[in-house]
């Protein structure tokens, strides 16, 4: 008879004391819990290894809950995400919910959670993204977020650099929306990568010379002075 395998859980918390009570009553419920403190740390928790879910506080140390779990969106990670935090304003709710998958306010009661929990890391995820997420098209151009490559104008086919997805992948799943260069440096380039919106501005020309059928007079990707860019499909 084959043993059942634990579900894995990454649990975000910056409060000591919490942290270790759903440490101990998650493991109770049979998971196999990671913990991280600080945002960076769940980071490298997340692109090191495969959870079945993550349980996270939004008011960590250094990188915010919120830009977590939306960075690892960008990356193509689909891990379900359970925001716990203090913050409950509707625009805090509407945020976590449109990035992640459930939210629940502090101060909370434990079965709920625990039964939330349950009904997270049972859901089908955590695998490769969706066609819907890994392809897109605008213009004459098709990019696979999957494997890097794209067909550009005239038909040449390249493949992107990891960070020139991820760039990509932020402005075009955000079409007509201005991304200022602040987020910009922050979901591609991370936490401890501090280049100069000058080099933001390279790739930009870089995205014209592939994808416009004038890169002097660009239709797709737009700088907006003094604030960031858009994507215009």
């Amino acid at each position: 008879m084959e043993m059942e395998t634990k579900k894995r859980l990454l649990l975000v918390e910056d409060e000591e004391t919490l942290r270790s009570t759903l440490r101990m009553n998650f493991e109770l419920e049979g998971y196999d819990v990671t913990t991280a403190v600080r945002g960076s740390e769940a980071l490298e928790r997340i692109r090191g290894a495969r959870f079945d879910g993550i349980v996270l506080d939004v008011m960590l140390p250094d990188v915010d809950g919120f830009t977590i779990c939306e960075t690892i969106r960008l990356e193509g990670d689909r891990t379900p995400v359970l925001f716990l935090t203090a913050r409950s304003t509707p625009a805090d709710r509407v945020r976590g919910l449109r990035a992640g998958d459930d939210y629940l306010g502090k101060p909370f009661d434990l079965q709920e959670l625990l039964l939330r929990v349950e009904k997270l890391t049972s859901r089908n995820n955590g695998e490769a993204p969706s066609p819907a997420t890994a392809f897109c098209r605008f213009g004459t151009n098709t990019v696979d977020f999957v494997t890097y490559e794209f067909t550009g104008q005239r038909g040449q086919t390249k493949r992107l650099t990891q960070r020139e997805m991820l760039l990509l992948r932020l402005l075009t799943e955000r079409p007509n929306e201005v991304v200022s260069r602040e987020e910009i440096l922050q979901k591609v380039w991370g936490y401890d990568v501090f280049p100069t919106t000058r080099t933001i501005d390279n790739f930009i020309v870089a995205f014209r010379k592939y994808f416009e059928p004038d890169p002097q007079n660009p239709r797709h990707f737009q700088s907006v002075r003094g604030v960031g860019y858009t994507f215009i499909p």
